[in-house]
């Protein structure tokens, strides 16, 4: 099985600057449940292997996707254009794995251990989600491309803005995922701590 934990990246858009007031706004997060089988650490982890969210040529324990979308306004001022208005919609999914029955003694425990550190994992890589659509914001509201009246010009300055910026927050969520998946990492720990038992 994969053991990688799955950042799912949806494609992005725009935000926040200097000269403008940035909009209050709050991310929506949720998560989303699949059923395992299994009344062992062995059996689970087996049943992760076989219904976990997809991940490359494998399958990830757990997998966090976001949606982003924006309220945009641009104004033409003196011939340039202006992005005035920048308000982002996010939606972040965390899916995660449900034991189908009540577990056993023993087996509840360590799957309790297991399952919140790896909602903990995936909550990160949510929190660099939100940073990035701040981020996006910062590099965005205000923004002023010259001779551009009808604001066309604008939107190619800014597609080339957010790519850095979705790149940096694709691959800090690739190098969080190396530390804590490598041997001695801490989702290997949690792994081998359900697979084992007590």
């Amino acid at each position: 099985m994969n053991k990688s934990l799955c950042l799912g990246v949806v494609a992005l858009c725009l935000a926040s600057g200097p000269r403008f007031a940035s909009a209050e706004w709050q991310p929506v997060e949720k998560e989303a449940l699949y059923t395992i089988t299994g009344q062992t650490g062995a059996e689970l982890y087996a049943s992760i292997g076989e219904r976990g969210p997809k991940a490359g040529i494998g399958r990830a324990i757990a997998h966090t996707n976001f949606k982003l979308t924006w309220t945009r306004k641009y104004e033409e001022q003196g011939g340039a254009c202006v992005l005035a208005v920048a308000k982002p919609k996010l939606i972040i999914t965390y899916t995660l794995p449900k034991p189908a029955r009540p577990l056993p003694s023993g087996t509840r425990e360590n799957w309790d251990i297991f399952i919140d550190g790896v909602r903990k994992h995936e909550l990160v890589h949510g929190d660099f989600i939100k940073e990035m659509v701040r981020a996006i914001e910062q590099a965005t509201l205000g923004l002023t491309v010259p001779d551009d009246p009808k604001c066309r010009k604008i939107r190619t300055v800014m597609t080339k803005r957010l790519g850095a910026l979705s790149q940096t927050q694709r691959q800090r969520s690739r190098d969080f995922d190396q530390v804590e998946l490598t041997d001695g990492g801490n989702i290997h720990q949690l792994i081998l701590k359900l697979v084992n038992g007590p």
